[in-house]
């Protein structure tokens, strides 16, 4: 099921590209992304699912309802 779009406007003014972020919690068992990774908003797509530029090199996505991120100051 997909975020509808008051969703996914609130997700891209939360994270809008540039923002800081550190990975809270994923749930994805084949990830190699650990709680306390950091990285940088790429963009946020159609499915409010937030891409982002981790500073290990990574790019997965955090996914909306899955996965949780926060931002830094």
């Amino acid at each position: 099921m997909f975020p509808n779009k008051e969703t996914v406007d609130r997700i891209r003014k939360q994270y809008p590209r540039g923002t800081r972020v550190e990975l809270v919690a994923m749930n994805d068992p084949y990830s190699a992304s650990k709680p306390g990774d950091q990285g940088t908003v790429d963009f946020v797509d159609d499915t409010a699912t937030v891409f982002v530029l981790w500073d290990n090199g990574s790019t997965l996505g955090v996914v909306c309802g899955e996965d949780v991120i926060k931002q830094l100051a």
